[in-house]
């Protein structure tokens, strides 16, 4: 599709965003001009500030729906009044690469590139014990702080003197994850949407910012997949109470809603499995990553120009193949740390269309089936919303 939203014309929704090849800003600018919009200096808040368009206040509310991406919202906004309403004034972001939860919420939280916050993916290679880790269920890694050691938009936040509170489930507070990408905050325990929406209010009786997360459209995506009448319901169910957020909050107080990816509904016919497949397998010795994004390290002795070769000779046009060095020097990742280059992955692989490479070896049946994933570079996985209501 080619729509515009705003001012901006938004690209093809199979078109290539390949990091580095685009001007649009970037998620990682959301939490540090949201910290300024409530007067907090915080380390290119203004800057963000300014580029994003966000007036100052003393109240913030910043609202991260995952999976909410920015051309699904547009295409499907009949389910959604209320965030369909603030589209026109919208700006599209740009999710990092690969644009994943927990790689998008360490740029997210931290401001960050993927480089320097090492959450390079739904898996990664530690590289100190070659054990597969996993950065969402936080599995076979090291403490979130040695992992992800950059410190938070939140910590900054807080040290600056505004209070800053984020509210989410409990099995979230203390969570690797959190910790590694939103640590500092005072946590507010809240399940159900709407517990969250009234503590949301709650918190913000008082100046400072607010952070709400909701998980269950990508949920819906995941597993009906986003062209469904369940993602449709799930939008729906958000839509809803962030109305009733906007309606509810202090005057006075910014609302900014944006997510932390897009997704596509795949072909389970342009599936493969590398478990299976004797020529991707062929020198492989570790899958990282996710199905829209993998991660190929080699085996000891392999040459990765060698698998990058015939992975883009197996995969042809439904695959962009590159080898770490080059993904490094093309900035896929920002600028990239000493001790996070060896997480990269000999061969990085970014799938386009609807084509997914999966590995049975290693991942659930639950996993491989999934309808709806994202992690690419396609504009509909990597475009999200800002979203503001003041």
């Amino acid at each position: 599709m080619t729509g515009a939203t705003g001012s901006a014309t938004l690209p093809d929704a199979d078109a290539l965003l390949l990091p580095g090849t685009h001007d649009l800003p970037g998620l990682g600018l959301v939490l540090p001009a949201a910290a300024s919009v409530a007067g907090a200096d915080v380390p290119g808040g203004e800057e963000a500030r300014r580029l994003l368009g966000l007036p100052t206040a003393e109240r913030v509310c910043v609202v991260l729906v995952d999976g909410l991406g920015h051309l699904n919202l547009a295409e499907r906004g009949g389910h959604a009044p209320f965030l369909r309403s603030l589209l026109p004034g919208a700006r599209a972001l740009a999710s990092p690469f690969p644009s994943t939860t927990a790689t998008a919420m360490g740029t997210f939280g931290t401001g960050e590139p993927p480089g320097r916050t090492a959450m390079l993916g739904y898996t990664v290679r530690d590289p100190a014990t070659g054990r597969l880790g996993n950065l969402v269920s936080w599995t076979d890694l090291p403490s979130a702080q040695v992992w992800q050691p950059c410190t938070t938009v939140f910590e900054r936040t807080a040290a600056a003197g505004v209070p800053v509170t984020s509210v989410g489930p409990a099995r979230f507070e203390g969570s690797g994850l959190t910790s590694a990408a939103l640590r500092g905050a005072a946590y507010r325990r809240a399940e159900r949407l709407a517990e969250r929406v009234d503590a949301t209010v709650a918190t913000l009786r008082r100046p400072g910012l607010a952070y709400l997360y909701w998980g269950d459209v990508d949920k819906a995506g995941h597993h009906h997949g986003w062209g469904s009448w369940q993602w449709g319901d799930a939008l729906t169910e958000v839509d809803a109470e962030l109305a009733r957020l906007a309606r509810s909050l202090p005057a006075g107080t910014l609302l900014v809603v944006t997510a932390d990816h897009g997704m596509v509904d795949v072909d389970p016919a342009l599936r493969r499995d590398v478990a299976a497949d004797a020529a991707l397998r062929q020198d492989v010795l570790v899958v990282a990553g996710e199905p829209r994004a993998l991660q190929l390290h080699v085996a000891d002795g392999a040459h990765p120009e060698v698998v990058a070769d015939r992975w883009r000779t197996e995969l042809g046009e439904t695959a962009v193949v590159l080898t770490r060095a080059q993904a490094v020097d093309a900035g896929w990742f920002g600028a990239v740390d000493a001790h996070v280059r060896p997480v990269v992955g000999d061969v990085v692989v970014a799938m386009t269309g609807a084509a997914t490479v999966v590995d049975s070896r290693t991942q659930t049946a639950q996993s491989v089936a999934l309808l709806g994933v994202h992690g690419s570079v396609t504009a509909r996985e990597v475009l999200v919303p800002l979203l503001v209501h003041a």
